[in-house]
């Protein structure tokens, strides 16, 4: 760890709607900050999840989340659809923070090519650090895939919030297996300030015994998001028609899954499987499993990748979601897992992805799954030029 006398001041806004993997990535790159000496804020946006910051303060402003799978309504922590004057509100506590903690560096995840809903806000405190005194580096942190987009002007827009307002975007990805270019046109024009750092990984995970957590089990999970729950049922049913039907299956239950859905679950489990809430070791379970079933999410595939664990990927697919279809997709070409469509998925099918799982390769791949540490050297390295 190195420790400097004036240490780096990051301020990193983030804000989840659905599921919780934007939060997720956003804690490793905040642990990993933390322990090279940075001094790191992180401001939320979404409902408040029990995450591992690694000492990073955390801000939690009024909660805001998507009551549907296209994100066009969005409500407080009260389940009341947001209006202006929450918005107004909201925007000048951001701008507050921003003023009181002075970063010398800015970093907005996704934006600008996600969270459009979110610019009465961001807009603000971009103009804010772009015409501060002493203006901060302004960084986008972005996952490998973007979705794709519908509407004409969108991508010309993102292209001009970036040119306007960011000195650099960190794309936490691999272009050996997909570029940004891939999902974002106009990637040639903003090619100076585009960097990859590899994925972002949770490197937690032990590997240990027979007795470790985890061992010789079918991990299912569908992420920490509240979509998922018929991928958990046909996985109960599948079971009894695999090859691992005589192996522990442990259902792991997203946190922001209703108390309603966890208790039905749990009570249909039939003998052999285990119902219970995402768990903080599950980079530990995925280590020490005969087996991951999951949706293709980027914190969870990369988990599984670097795990080495026999897989079979249930990419969501709601709303106009195409990211994770899309990876899962690039790396089944590589022989490294199974992949499943969601829609028309049955406990035959699944219990024959099963089957060819473990009749297969460990997934693992040649993707550089450093993105962490990247991520610290390019920070380090963009400050002291900007010094």
């Amino acid at each position: 760890m190195t420790e400097p006398s004036n240490p780096l001041k990051i301020l990193f806004y983030v804000q989840h709607l659905l599921g919780i993997g934007h939060l997720k990535r956003t804690a490793t790159l905040a642990r990993n900050m933390m322990r090279e000496g940075f001094d790191v804020t992180v401001v939320s946006g979404g409902h408040e999840i029990d995450v591992d910051l690694g000492g990073a303060r955390l801000i939690q402003l009024p909660a805001t989340r998507a009551t549907d799978l296209y994100f066009k309504v969005l409500v407080d922590e009260e389940g009341q659809q947001i209006d202006d004057e929450w918005r107004q509100k909201r925007a000048n506590m951001l701008l507050d923070i921003y003023r009181e903690h002075k970063p010398d560096i800015l970093i907005t995840e996704l934006f600008p090519f996600g969270r459009r809903q979110m610019r009465f806000e961001l807009l603000p405190l971009l103009e804010a650090a772009r015409a501060d005194t002493v203006r901060p580096l302004i960084i986008s942190s972005v996952r490998d895939i973007l979705v794709a987009q519908t509407k004409p002007g969108r991508n010309d827009e993102m292209l001009g919030l970036v040119e306007t307002y960011f000195d650099y975007v960190m794309v936490h990805g691999d272009p050996d297996l997909i570029s940004l270019d891939k999902t974002f046109p106009h990637t040639e024009r903003i090619k100076d300030r585009i960097f990859y750092t590899g994925y972002v990984v949770d490197h937690t995970g032990v590997k240990g015994g027979p007795d470790a957590p985890g061992a010789g089990e079918v991990i299912v999970s569908s992420g920490g998001g509240a979509v998922g729950t018929n991928l958990l049922k046909t996985a109960m049913k599948a079971r009894a028609l695999s090859s691992a039907k005589d192996l522990i299956w442990r259902i792991m239950v997203g946190a922001t899954v209703e108390t309603e859905i966890f208790e039905e679950l749990t009570a249909v489990a039939p003998e052999g499987v285990i119902v219970e809430r995402a768990r903080a070791d599950f980079t530990t379970l995925l280590m020490n499993s005969a087996l991951s079933i999951s949706q293709g999410g980027y914190n969870t595939v990369m988990e599984t990748l670097h795990a080495k664990c026999r897989a079979v990927i249930v990419p969501y697919a709601g709303g106009l979601e195409t990211e994770q279809t899309l990876r899962a997709r690039l790396l089944a070409e590589k022989g490294v897992l199974q992949i499943a469509d969601e829609e028309g998925l049955t406990p035959e099918i699944l219990a024959a992805k099963v089957d060819g799982a473990l009749n297969g390769p460990p997934a693992q791949a040649e993707i550089d799954v450093n993105g962490a540490v990247k991520t610290i050297e390019l920070l380090k390295k963009w400050a002291d030029k900007s010094r």
